[in-house]
């Protein structure tokens, strides 16, 4: 199904949405992914940065579908109140996930989730366990804990080795705060498949916590993929993570959620920060309810990434297979220099993800933007051998 997008989505960002944009902004943009700055800062006007084909940090290029625009522009009423009505939106969480509200925990983005998660479950000298690269920011957040963090390297075909994962916990097991499992992983794109879960889960002391990072959940086409929500529902120590900064479009506006045993959000909660805003908390209910808009975006995102992919194949550049609204291609030389490079062509990519530092990640943008990006790629390098079985 396809959802139309009218003008008066356009009418809105250019009025409150805009002015509300722009008091966040620096007067000075700089160019480069959350999580990591490169070591040249660049920096550019707001004209210049909207001009940009922006496929740098996996956001929705779509922006929000009417009926989140409407159910925020409506509650802007609230702007200027504390004890403002919220539009349920724990309850509406839970009741789309069949959990009782005491499960469900919000934050400014699921980025708060996995601050909090490392602030409460990190204390006493406790380590995390988990992959690299997998989302970084989970690493720097322990690392200003001071907390240690087992790392463990991916496997050949890029996916998170579980059976490594049991040893590590075993072999630390009094000192392991919680695991990491990115779900699809940031930045490969791979899936952890519900029958590895579940052997992680069996195989480590049931008293670990595991956090599950489910921020892609919603572009996942594999069948061997599931979210990890029903182990909640049997109460294990399991922390599922979720965002609308993804599929919903909403990642300026910073809305995420933590669904979890009540005991382990126990343990969480006096670490939030409450900083969630009236506005995107009436947009992120009527993102739950607007199932078509995701519909939609997923279809279009993974015909793009098909696309896009199928023609580096062709080039004779190797991608790796990908769940999300991102990849990574094979460049055979470092990226740092070539993210510039793009940077140069007005297109943002991603930051570099050691020690990937041969991989680019691309998200997937609009049409015409990945269609720039093509263009830039194919200036930047020669074409190649084709790839075998490149459609």
């Amino acid at each position: 199904m396809n959802v139309v997008y009218p003008v008066s989505r356009r009418r809105f960002f250019g009025g409150v949405a805009t002015a509300v944009g722009y008091l966040s902004l620096k007067p000075h943009l700089r160019l480069w992914s959350q999580g990591a700055a490169p070591a040249r800062r660049s920096q550019t006007t707001v004209a210049e940065y909207d001009a940009m084909a922006k496929l740098a940090n996996n956001e929705n290029p779509y922006g929000p579908p009417e009926s989140v625009l409407k159910a925020m522009t409506d509650a802007f009423k609230y702007a200027n109140r504390y004890g403002y009505p919220d539009g349920g939106i724990v309850d509406a969480i839970a009741k789309h996930h069949g959990v009782p509200p005491e499960n469900v925990m919000l934050g400014a983005g699921s980025g708060e989730i996995l601050s909090i998660a490392c602030t409460a479950l990190l204390q006493d000298d406790k380590k995390v366990v988990g992959v690299e690269p997998s989302y970084n920011v989970l690493y720097q957040n322990a690392a200003a804990l001071k907390a240690d963090q087992i790392k463990l390297p991916l496997l050949k075909d890029y996916r998170q080795d579980i059976p490594a994962m049991i040893r590590a916990v075993k072999h630390n097991y009094r000192d392991v705060g919680f695991v990491y499992l990115c779900n699809p992983n940031n930045p490969t794109g791979r899936t952890v498949s519900k029958q590895e879960v579940a052997q992680l889960l069996d195989g480590i002391p049931d008293d670990v916590p595991v956090l599950i990072d489910e921020a892609y959940h919603h572009f996942v086409e594999d069948p061997s993929y599931a979210t990890s929500l029903p182990y909640v529902l049997q109460g294990r120590q399991v922390i599922i993570a979720r965002t609308f900064s993804k599929i919903s479009a909403l990642a300026g506006m910073r809305l995420g959620y933590a669904v979890a045993p009540r005991e382990l959000l126990q343990r969480m909660r006096p670490f939030g920060t409450g900083t969630i805003n009236a506005i995107v908390k009436w947009g992120g209910v009527a993102a739950l309810n607007d199932t078509a808009s995701q519909a939609w975006v997923k279809k279009v995102n993974n015909e793009l990434r098909s696309k896009t992919t199928a023609q580096l194949h062709a080039m004779g550049y190797e991608t790796i297979p990908s769940e999300c609204n991102f990849f990574m291609v094979h460049i055979r030389k470092p990226v740092q220099p070539v993210i510039e490079e793009f940077r140069k062509k007005g297109v943002l990519v991603g930051r570099p993800f050691p020690p990937m530092l041969e991989h680019l990640r691309v998200s997937i943008g609009t049409p015409e933007e990945m269609g720039r990006f093509m263009t830039a790629f194919r200036e930047i390098f020669p074409a190649g051998k084709a790839a075998s079985g490149a459609k």
